[in-house]
């Protein structure tokens, strides 16, 4: 592969970093020469918040942490969603265990900041809590808390209450800038207390907002200078987008689209020195949209289909060609977009292909960034590389790429495989007499080495990628991987004549002149284990290969008692050696065998507290006499006892709306311009920020009135209804937003309507369509002539606005209006006094996004406990056959159910709902008073609603509410509502249940 200026570039890491920044604000950057004078070696121990201090540094090819080459393969985790506390270890246990050294943790200001001025860092929102959690779990953290985050969060995580706050829409404006400040000293009053620096937790870098080349280098320099104020000493650093960069897939020669770049004040563009490679953000998956985009309604399915394994190692492997030390994946666990967190591209779940699913559960991603993260951790070469000679294969199919560290003398090559056939190739590689020979997959890549230490001796070549190298008690352990059924082939150089144990059946070895080759066809029989000892060394080599099945098995854990492997379980949480002992704890999902190799004094084993019997094999693993067993069967219970309530009296002429907010105001703080002759009806300036809006005008005369139109902007999926004197007129959605849906009326018509020209064509309610694009939207509905009278009128309008739009701090996008914006008469000009009404207040454990402004939510209709049984009528379910009655508005559902998991069994539940998609309705689900998901039955694609443990209690009774909104065109639901297991393990983690107050 022809290597041009700008890969060498890319390698060195001069086109992918900005500014270098030192550990501490006294100490000079590093350079170039100082580089040199820190070789390769074995990574720093697995940070802990030891109370000493810490040095952490950068040259042009790694972190340098403690005076030692650090690549840092961190996995992104927003504990925003997953708001149950207990489960954040959980995460944090899978995210080590699956080869990242290092978590990525976002801080989402809505989440925190009710109010302005006002910060909650309490209950699911204590960031003390999580920093605590990942240093006790032997983590680096990598903080990033905006202010700006864009990951499809509401608003890209900026809080709704700055729309309703004074000064202009920019990043430089002053009165932003003031409320930016009091964000992150909140923030970073908690960082500084676990900078590895001080040793006080395992926070090593930090990195401030997204930005790009539009935004000043001033509001850079600002957020940098203030997080420096506020004592952040670890290097400081930000993503900057690089629109002239080369495509997702990347090539050699392509720097990649998501850059990071460290940031000093006082380095001239010309005078930067050689810092390490940062990709900021790997993108490992994409957010499901409404309706599933191209996808449709199997675009979960099509997501893993893009994002799965193979993809995985194509991108990761060319970033580690690119030269690229410091990785993020996102997400190594996706979560929920529950209450009203998630942004206007995605539904509730924010599941996006990770390497563990919304439920937890592993997936078959997870088995490429495993074996990548094991191999960065524990094959040091890899931490400073060069470029080297260009190598071809002998088929063009196969792309080579290859580099060198020049302190060990080994090559690295990656190879890729763009075509859709699999492919046998040859390539000669350094130190080799003869061509080797691999084989690749359809799109397919591979990271192979040769001149490899392997503790006292040298790997000649490999044609399976290395995944681990451990020095563990007296022996060495290499595990290598490909793919199932590929036959590979190791050689090994060694001067003396070894003692060669084949202990499978599957490998062969032969020794000629030195050299001893080992070949075994992958998964044919499980592990294929060669033990070689003597050849010049005094330390026996177990080699292992494994194909991908196999190598998701493997579980590599550094104590301070040394290193083990274990090989079995689904999962590895802890090891904790004592004496001549080890106590191990994980999880099991399907019945499995357990090995362990553990240093020279380990005799003995116990696993999740159970004495495991064990006997001593030949590659001198300690492997248990009987397998794990599998979680016994978790029984679910059917979902009975529904009550039914109406709601909505707001539609009534005769309610009360004497305590709503009167929209009395003739200036907006928001950017939205306030329409000529109208009231501020924006529903940020009054105070209400997320979920449903109640409007009510009064206005005394309606001759003439032919119909109303209701200016509104709601983001995608947002709509509006509208009653007159109690009379539905109609509901209004955006076009795009319609034909996203299976259909739309049950009986496959149009549901009825207004037509073309605004006449009423006799249905009792219209569906419309607004216009395309994600601004503001005008609804026109017609006004029965039964009700052009005189008199007094009250028109009542529900907005469902969604999420708002993303736009960073800079362009503003945060300050536009939500709600209705203008409301006009065709045929009259009655004068309307407006009042509206959303959320009461932030439920101040849930937080501010749980919570909008439904009357049952006003009520506490949603929330756990009694409720008064006036109103409330018993039901079955499923609802919503074709001779029900139609009706627009929103009708509650509650009901109970306990659970009895036993304490030992990690189960994973689900809800789900399933009806006709031609039914247009959609459904809040409540458990336990958390708003945890929201279902458009036309819409979709997701039916399946994750219910964390916490927040449902797997050994109690639970309170399930689902507040149904039908816009009067179909018979509405709920259809069939289940509960679904969506995994068990025996194992997990110790659950602490979520404050779930009631009424």
């Amino acid at each position: 592969m022809v290597f041009t200026r700008r890969t060498f570039g890319a390698l060195a890491g001069t086109a992918v970093l900005g500014v270098a920044l030192a550990a501490d604000s006294t100490a000079a950057p590093p350079t170039e020469s100082a580089s040199r004078n820190v070789p390769t070696g074995r990574p720093p121990a697995p940070p802990r918040a030891d109370r000493r201090p810490h040095s952490v540094r950068h040259d042009g090819y790694s972190l340098i942490v403690d005076g030692q080459r650090l690549v840092l393969w961190s996995g992104e985790f927003h504990p925003f969603r997953l708001p149950s506390p207990s489960l954040w270890r959980d995460a944090l246990q899978k995210i080590r265990a699956s080869g990242h050294n290092a978590v990525t943790v976002p801080v989402a200001w809505n989440h925190h900041s009710p109010a302005p001025g006002r910060y909650d860092f309490t209950g699911v929102r204590d960031l003390g809590l999580l920093l605590r959690t990942a240093a006790e779990e032997h983590l680096y953290v990598v903080l990033r808390p905006g202010p700006f985050l864009g990951a499809d969060l509401d608003g890209g995580g900026l809080p709704g209450w700055l729309a309703g706050t004074g000064g202009g829409a920019g990043a430089d404006d002053p009165a932003y800038l003031e409320h930016v400040d009091a964000w992150l000293t909140a923030v970073d009053r908690i960082a500084r207390r676990h900078q590895y620096t001080e040793g006080r937790g395992t926070v090593l870098l930090y990195q401030f907002t997204d930005v790009s080349g539009a935004t000043s280098t001033a509001y850079r320099e600002h957020l940098y200078a203030k997080v420096r104020g506020d004592g952040i000493q670890v290097p400081v650093f930000h993503k900057e987008l690089d629109p002239a960069a080369g495509p997702a897939e990347r090539g050699p020669a392509d720097v990649p689209p998501d850059r990071g770049l460290f940031f000093g004040a006082a380095t001239s563009e010309r005078a930067r020195p050689r810092t390490a490679g940062v990709l900021a953000e790997f993108t490992a998956g994409r957010p499901v949209p409404w309706g599933g985009g191209r996808d449709g309604q199997r675009a979960f399915e099509a997501v893993r289909r893009e994002f799965d394994a193979v993809q995985v190692r194509r991108t990761c492997l060319t970033d580690i060609a690119n030269g690229l030390t410091v990785h993020n994946t996102r997400t190594a666990f996706g979560g929920t977009n529950w209450g009203w967190l998630g942004g206007p591209s995605t539904v509730t779940s924010y599941d996006l292909a990770a390497g563990h699913d919304e439920a937890r559960a592993p997936t078959p991603q997870l088995a490429a960034f495993q074996q990548i993260g094991h191999m960065l951790r524990t094959v040091p070469d890899l931490a400073k590389l060069h470029r080297a000679a260009d190598v071809r294969a002998d088929d063009d199919r196969v792309r080579v790429y290859h580099l060198t560290n020049r302190d060990t003398g080994s090559h690295t090559y990656v190879l890729r495989n763009d075509s859709q056939d699999q492919v046998t190739t040859s390539l000669r590689l350094a130190g080799s007499a003869l061509p080797v020979t691999v084989t690749l997959p359809p799109r397919e890549a591979r990271l192979i080495m040769s001149g490899l230490r392997l503790g006292e001796r040298r790997l000649r070549h490999s044609t399976a990628q290395p995944m681990l190298f451990l020095p563990i008690g007296s022996m060495d352990v290499a595990v290598f991987t490909g793919t199932r059924g590929e036959l590979v082939e190791l050689v090994l150089e060694t001067p003396g004549s070894p003692v060669t144990t084949r202990l499978d059946p599957e490998p062969a070895w032969a020794l000629d002149r030195n050299l001893l080759r080992v070949t075994a066809p992958l998964g044919e029989g499980g592990l294929s284990r060669v033990l070689v000892e003597g050849g010049g060394s005094d330390r026996p080599l177990l080699l292992i290969l494994a194909d991908e099945d196999d190598a998701a098995r493997m579980w590599p854990v550094e104590t301070r008692k040394g290193d083990f492997l274990v090989y079995g379980p689904s999962l590895v949480r802890t090891v904790t050696p004592h004496g001549s002992g080890v106590d191990l704890t994980g999880d099991v999902r399907t019945t499995t065998g357990l090995e362990v190799w553990a240093p020279g004094r380990i005799g003995s084993l116990t696993w999740n507290g159970e004495r495991v019997r064990t006997t001593v094999s030949r590659g001198n693993a300690l492997v248990a006499t009987r397998h794990l067993k599998a979680p016994p069967a978790v029984v679910l219970p059917t979902l009975t006892g529904w009550r039914r309530r109406e709601e909505n009296p707001e539609a009534d002429p005769r309610f009360d709306d004497g305590r709503w907010r009167v929209a009395d105001r003739t200036a907006t703080s928001g950017a939205t311009p306030v329409p000529e002759g109208q009231p501020v009806l924006f529903a940020d300036d009054y105070g209400f920020h997320y979920g449903d809006l109640w409007y009510r005008g009064r206005f005394a005369d309606a001759r003439g009135a032919a119909s109303v139109r209701l200016s509104y902007r709601a983001g995608p999926q947002g709509l509006v209804m509208a009653w007159l004197d109690g009379e539905p007129l109609g509901v209004h959605r955006r076009p795009e937003d319609a034909a996203a849906g299976q259909g739309t009326g049950a009986d496959g018509t149009d549901g009825g309507g207004t037509d073309a020209d605004g006449a009423d064509d006799g249905s009792d309610a219209s569906v419309q369509a607004a216009p395309a694009g994600g601004g503001e939207a005008t609804a026109e509905f017609a006004v029965p002539e039964e009700l052009r009278t005189p008199g007094a009128h009250v028109l009542a309008v529900l907005v469902r606005p969604m999420a708002r739009e993303e736009g960073s701090g800079s362009a503003g996008a945060h300050k536009a209006a939500r709600g209705l914006t203008a409301v006009t008469f065709e045929g009259a000009r009655p004068g309307v006094e407006w009042r509206l009404q959303g959320a009461a207040g932030a439920d101040p454990v849930r937080g501010p996004l749980n919570t909008g402004g439904l009357y049952g939510e006003r009520e506490g209709w949603h929330l756990p406990g009694p409720v008064d049984e006036k109103g409330w009528d018993a039901v079955e379910l499923p609802v919503g056959r074709k001779d029900e009655e139609k009706r627009q508005g929103v009708v509650w559902y509650r009901s109970s159910f306990t659970l009895d998991v036993p304490e030992s069994v990690d189960a994973s539940v689900g809800l789900a709902l399933e009806d006709d998609p031609g039914r247009a309705y959609r459904v809040q689900i409540f458990l336990n008073g958390w708003n945890l998901g929201l279902y458009v039955n036309d819409v979709g694609p997701q039916h399946v609603f994750v219910l964390p443990n916490g927040v449902l209690r797997t050994r109690g009774e639970n309170t399930l509410a689902l507040a149904v909104l039908s816009d009067g065109t179909t018979p509405s639901g709920p259809g069939t509502v289940s509960l679904r297991l969506l995994g068990a393990a025996a194992g997990g983690t110790p659950m602490t249940d979520v404050a779930s107050p009631g009424r």
